[in-house]
């Protein structure tokens, strides 16, 4: 385990050192897009079995590749959802889009755009914008304009609070929904001072409360070993989700570990259930890439008052 600060060439140094220092039999999770990409074609080159790259980018299985194990629900999956439900549940016509001009905010783009087309509607308007924008106050004109009722925010934490805020500012008060990259609830509630009441994002794992068991065996897991500053929340447990299927495999192989045996028991796992969505895997197929993405279910939730989380669908998988 390493810290690369987001840095791509980070990545890269580390997960060097890791392979060609010490030696790895597999690499699980790895936060970031831009991040995995660096490292992406190097792992697969020397036949390192990848689980769980930390975000829904669509890069991880277009094409597919025999080491690479998607378990997180793609972006692309989320932005259905979510305008789905808009549309279907709350009677919604009206939909924009603020997205982050790269691979992250385009997979969410494509996917709010052909769910939206099958119900017969299409985005008011979609506005990019760039990691190095600090002024959203033109971005958000542009959402205040086409009088949407409902927007669609796929943007880091810190710039979608600053959307919110600035329309707060500008008495522009849609009915805000986000990607899951922003479904701390009680972390977004206390940074935008309140303003991410009522907003309604994707879930990729089971609410910080849940009352299930495995749940309950990792808060224990969290109150015993977490360092004191790591608060237990949907980010920290997540890494439990992404690691999941990996060590379902492992445990698969018994003694007979090797990364052929490892691959066949990753490519075996039907209906497997953690913390995330059920996992399913199957041989693999260089045209389909759906013999490498794990996972599509998602669920939405929507922000309280207080920072928690109201449950508004069951786990539901999308196309």
């Amino acid at each position: 385990m390493f810290d690369d600060g987001y840095n791509p060439a980070k990545t890269m140094a580390g997960v060097k050192e890791l392979q060609e220092g010490k030696g790895m039999f597999a690499w699980v999770s790895g936060v970031g897009t831009a991040t995995g990409l660096e490292v992406r074609d190097y792992l697969m080159e020397k036949k390192v079995p990848w689980v769980g790259p930390a975000s829904g980018s669509q890069v991880w299985v277009t094409p597919p590749s025999k080491y690479l194990f998607g378990v997180y629900p793609q972006y692309f999956i989320e932005a259905k959802a979510l305008c789905n439900y808009g549309a279907t549940k709350l009677g919604k016509k009206k939909f924009a889009m603020v997205y982050q001009n790269d691979d992250y905010g385009k997979n969410g783009l494509a996917g709010a755009q052909e769910e939206l087309g099958k119900l017969g509607l299409k985005l008011v308007e979609a506005v990019p914008v760039e990691v190095a924008d600090t002024d959203l106050k033109p971005h958000v004109m542009k959402l205040k304009q086409s009088e949407a009722d409902v927007v669609l925010l796929w943007l880091t934490p810190s710039h979608s609070v600053r959307v919110v805020g600035t329309a707060a500012a500008m008495q522009f008060t849609p009915q805000w929904m986000s990607t899951s990259t922003c479904s701390d609830f009680p972390f977004m509630n206390t940074i935008s001072k309140g303003l991410w009441t009522n907003v309604i994002a994707a879930s990729f794992g089971e609410v910080p409360d849940a009352s299930i068991p495995l749940m309950e065996k990792y808060r224990k897991a969290h109150e015993k070993y977490a360092a004191k500053e790591e608060r237990w929340g949907t980010f920290f447990y997540a890494g439990f989700g992404f690691v999941e299927p990996a060590v379902e495999a492992l445990k698969r192989c018994g003694k007979d570990l090797t990364r052929e045996c490892f691959i066949k028991e990753m490519e075996g796992l039907k209906d497997f259930k953690g913390v995330l969505g059920k996992v399913n895997f199957k041989p693999f197929n260089e045209k389909d890439p759906s013999s490498r993405q794990g996972t599509n279910e998602v669920f939405l939730v929507q922000c309280t008052e207080t920072g928690g989380y109201k449950q508004l669908t069951e786990w539901t998988k999308y196309e």
